[in-house]
């Protein structure tokens, strides 16, 4: 069975990693992803962080179920190329710098002139409009200006980053919530595509809570906490015997007396100033002392095993050797068996999320560079001298 996006065809023209993970998403759920790439180089991810017999294993996995095409946008063969693939796209999703595609002759009133029909994804730093347009951007720093990094860190410590390309995932998120609704209302007939843009800084910024309420009516800056939850108490991060960390997450009213009696303090669970979160947001500190003197005589294990009992949420914080081996990432499809060319076996990260009728699937992995040209060419009716006179030519690979 095809997934929900079957019959979708997308045009992926970006690299690295916001553009592509948004049409990643949409592939494994059916859509028809065809990736552009420049020739000779690719997309640069096929080069980042870890290599297997050269080629990246993140690439592998961001862009499985994608076909890949080398198209030179300078050349005027292949702008052509990329008309008559929008004439027939549903969706075009890019995250070059504002303008560049205009300046390639392929802007938005080009193709929504050729396909009144298409929606437009635009990924970029700051925006298609306001002062910082023009400005280069990288996720980095969508998580700077978008007030996440500030939150986050310890205390006294510098501003951190969070471990994974965070600012570039929101927008890609973002973007492909913007592209379903885009294409729900083309497809119902309320009316023709729309630019979806979507900027890397406000999809971190539209994660920040009532960050802003708090400090123009209060004049509260939220700033680091580590690993607790101002406010909202109790909730942090906890040392066990064995030098293991467990984050607890006490802060209800009902768990919290739950969690007071698991540590061996009933005082506190029947302290009536104790009883709601604004009173136990005023001693924070207190509460976080009597945990840690219990979680510190503890095995983490044991730990986790009486919170599970007592129904307090709580769990270990994970490395990667952690999830691998976890029985319920097992259990829910969420580490599937792959391979790579040359045999090489390998797990890669399950689909989220998870549909009832319509799952999402994997049907191979990310691809060899120009590995589809052909057979999108043709299906784009391309003779096949035609193709190799492109490729001679060089506005193909």
């Amino acid at each position: 069975m095809g997934g929900p996006l079957q019959g979708i065809r997308v045009i992926e023209i970006g690299t690295l990693i916001a553009a592509p993970f948004a049409a990643r998403l949409m592939a494994e759920f059916g859509a028809d992803v065809i990736k552009i790439e420049a020739p000779g180089t690719g997309d640069p991810l096929r080069k980042w962080r870890k290599l297997h017999e050269g080629t990246s294993l993140w690439w592998y996995l961001q862009s499985r179920n994608k076909q890949s095409i080398c198209v030179n946008l300078k050349s005027a063969d292949g702008v052509e190329i990329v008309k008559r693939l929008a004439a027939d796209a549903d969706v075009v999703i890019e995250n070059l710098r504002p303008g560049a595609l205009e300046k390639l002759g392929l802007g938005w009133d080009v193709l929504h002139a050729i396909n009144p029909k298409l929606t437009m994804v635009r990924i970029s730093g700051y925006g298609q409009s306001g002062p910082y347009r023009d400005r280069p951007g990288f996720g980095a720093i969508g998580e700077a200006m978008g007030g996440i990094r500030y939150t986050t860190g310890e205390v006294d410590g510098a501003p951190a980053r969070v471990g994974v390309s965070l600012g570039d995932s929101l927008a890609s998120l973002h973007g492909v919530i913007g592209a379903l609704m885009s294409l729900l209302r083309v497809k119902t007939g309320q009316g023709d595509g729309q630019v979806v843009d979507v900027s890397l800084v406000e999809s971190v910024f539209n994660l920040m809570e009532s960050l802003v309420p708090e400090y123009d009516l209060l004049g509260h800056v939220r700033e680091r906490s580590g690993g607790a939850l101002p406010g909202i108490a109790p909730s942090n991060t906890y040392r066990t015997e064995d030098d293991g960390f467990v984050v607890i997450a006490g802060n209800s009213d009902p768990i919290f007396k739950r969690l007071m009696q698991v540590i061996g303090r009933p005082d506190l669970a029947d302290d009536p100033a104790l009883a709601r979160n604004d009173g136990r947001a005023q001693h924070c500190a207190m509460l976080d002392e009597a945990i840690t003197a219990w979680t510190s005589r503890h095995a983490t294990d044991d730990v986790l095993a009486a919170l599970e009992r007592a129904e307090v949420p709580a769990g270990r914080i994970y490395s990667v050797a952690d999830i691998v081996a976890d029985p319920h990432y097992q259990a829910r499809d969420m580490l599937l068996p792959a391979q790579l060319p040359g045999g090489a076996s390998v797990k890669m990260p399950g689909i989220v999320p998870k549909l009832s009728d319509t799952p999402g699937e994997v049907r191979w992995q990310g691809p060899a560079l120009g590995e589809h040209t052909g057979s999108v060419l043709g299906r784009l009716g391309f003779a096949i001298e035609d193709i190799e006179r492109l490729r001679r030519e060089g506005a193909v690979q």
